[in-house]
């Protein structure tokens, strides 16, 4: 079979490789369509390690091509999406339902190869049923919009409340989308003006260019009509997000935050106390796939018109460039 085999930092080749045999409890699935993410770029460029050689990807949706000793579900020619991460099933985290903070977890893509390829070999219980008449290109996107749909419920979103969402890129647009589905009225936030006019086509009732422009605060105070927003969804990973998160809020209110910052970020806990915030963190998914793809199939989400760029799999590093440029947010590679 084909796959964008790494085998160091930038060292990427379209090769020929063996097909995997599924073992007990695996499933052989035909990539249809795979996203190119952020994390994906950071493991290309060498910023986080793997092993090598790796085929990477994570996001995709696929047919069953085959399936190993003793599986039941799904079946060959089922169509499906795949959640990339599975956890021990063993520890006490996963014993008592917290298996998305399961200090083994494996991500495919990440530990063990992934969807750059023709074809990739996943555990059975990570395939989770296509809603039918849903395309491809709509599905693709399910394990990022499942990311949110659990930050959502972290945050305890009620119909009628205002939230905010701070980061305009696919978790971001993504948020809006999933917060007004919730009932609430939303306000985008971003360091950029860029993606703003498109996180109001897809729900946003305001949004708010936050680099050097006004308080926040205030801003937080006019969309509100009150103290500041109910709940606040910070998705842009950074500092500054963890920050703008914690000026938005109002007292009671809360933040929830699904970026990953490496760098050291100031909190004035003094701020946290006295205004008693709520801060949760959300980290992946447990079982929300099933309620992002009835999202997606009930039109309640969008998510083709963050697919901005498309390439086959033999063009994977003219993707990655075009990753990094302004006017990309998702983009989707073909075998």
């Amino acid at each position: 079979m084909k796959a964008a085999v790494l085998h160091g930092p930038r060292s990427l080749r379209v090769e020929s490789t063996p097909i995997p045999e599924p073992a007990a409890g695996e499933a052989l699935v035909r990539v249809a369509m795979a996203g190119l993410c952020g994390t994906d770029y950071s493991i290309f460029s060498g910023e986080r390690a793997v092993g090598y050689p790796r085929v990477m990807g994570h996001e995709f949706v696929g047919r069953v091509d085959a399936v190993g000793p003793g599986v039941t579900a799904p079946r060959v020619g089922d169509r499906v999406a795949i959640e990339p991460n599975y956890s021990c099933g063993a520890c006490p985290l996963c014993r008592e339902g917290n298996r998305n903070l399961c200090l083994t977890r494996t991500a495919i893509g990440i530990d063990v190869d992934g969807c750059f390829a023709e074809l990739v070999r996943v555990p059975a219980r990570c395939c989770w049923p296509a809603p039918p008449g849903v395309a491809d290109e709509d599905l693709m996107v399910t394990e990022p919009l499942a990311v949110v749909v659990r930050a959502v419920a972290r945050g305890r979103v009620r119909s009628g409340e205002t939230a905010a969402v701070v980061g305009a890129g696919t978790l971001g647009l993504l948020a809006v989308q999933v917060l007004r589905a919730h009932g609430a009225r939303v306000l985008a936030v971003s360091r950029s003006a860029r993606r703003l006019s498109l996180a109001r086509e897809l729900g946003a009732e305001a949004v708010h260019a936050s680099a050097g422009v006004g308080a926040l605060e205030d801003v937080a105070r006019d969309f509100s009509r009150r103290e500041g927003i109910d709940c606040v969804v910070e998705t842009a990973g950074t500092t500054e997000a963890a920050a703008d998160a914690l000026q938005l809020v109002r007292p009671g209110g809360r933040v929830v935050l699904t970026g990953l910052p490496h760098d050291p970020t100031p909190v004035r806990f003094f701020s946290v106390v006295r205004r008693e915030i709520s801060i949760v963190g959300s980290m992946i998914y447990q079982d929300e796939f099933a309620e992002a793809m009835a999202l997606v199939a009930a039109g309640r989400v969008r998510t083709r018109p963050l697919v901005t760029h498309r390439f086959a799999l033999d063009d994977l590093e003219r993707a990655f460039a075009v990753h990094r440029e302004p006017s990309s947010i998702k983009i989707a590679l073909t075998p």
